[in-house]
């Protein structure tokens, strides 16, 4: 599904980044790895890249001197409960936003000019289910990836005609160790495990998923 193809995946060192560089390369892609860890290795990637997703300077530089490439994954991102809607604390509403929002937009656009030239080349966000509508305790997050999930739309309407197909999955709960640390009682089966996630990953950045645009995957497991 991959065959020949040089897959960048951002947040490769976290829980999913693993799994989707894994499936990637199991499916043929030659897969570049980029996140803020200096030591990481893997043997499913091709190359390693330690950058801070956040400035877009270095990401620029970096993702620049990868050559070419056929499709950005960003997964780079996190999630944090939060104080009230109502609250006046700032921290954590400027977290959210940096590392979910500032790290793709950085990467997708220093990516977009070497996608143009491809011909055909895909771009797959990571958005949320829970971020479809509010959630109490939960706004900032909630607000970052609704943005996360607008960008995906705009940058599907601007890039369609380029070649570059821009999507994204909405996870619901994803089985990582620290959902099952937060949340023991739960019962873990009817969680989306990131390998389930990266076959949706996978399918929207190959060549298999051309004619898919601006896509809001739902991908939620038995929850």
């Amino acid at each position: 599904m991959l065959q020949n193809k040089r897959i960048v995946v951002t947040g490769a060192a976290g829980t999913l980044g693993r799994a989707a560089a894994a499936k990637a390369a199991g499916y043929g892609a030659e897969v570049i790895g980029l996140d803020l860890l200096s030591d990481y290795s893997s043997e499913q990637l091709a190359e390693y890249h330690c950058v801070d997703l956040t400035d877009r300077e270095a990401t620029t530089r970096c993702i620049m001197a990868l050559g070419d490439f056929d499709a950005l994954v960003n997964i780079a991102g996190g999630f944090a409960m939060g104080t009230a809607a109502s609250a006046a604390d700032d921290e954590q509403w400027d977290w959210m936003f940096r590392i979910n929002v500032d790290t793709l937009r950085n990467a997708t656009s220093a990516a977009v000019p070497t996608l143009r030239e491809r011909g055909h080349a895909a771009i797959v966000n990571i958005g949320a289910l829970g971020a479809l509508s509010g959630q109490a305790a939960m706004s900032a997050y909630c607000a970052a990836k609704s943005t996360v999930m607008r960008l995906t739309e705009s940058l599907s309407e601007e890039l369609k005609s380029d070649g570059i197909n821009v999507n994204a999955v909405l996870p619901s709960i994803i089985d990582t160790p620290p959902n099952r640390e937060a949340m023991p009682d739960a019962d873990f089966d009817t969680w989306v495990s990131p390998a389930q996630l990266a076959e949706a990953i996978c399918f929207l950045a190959s060549e298999r998923a051309r004619a898919i645009h601006g896509v809001l995957l739902p991908v939620k497991g038995l929850v």
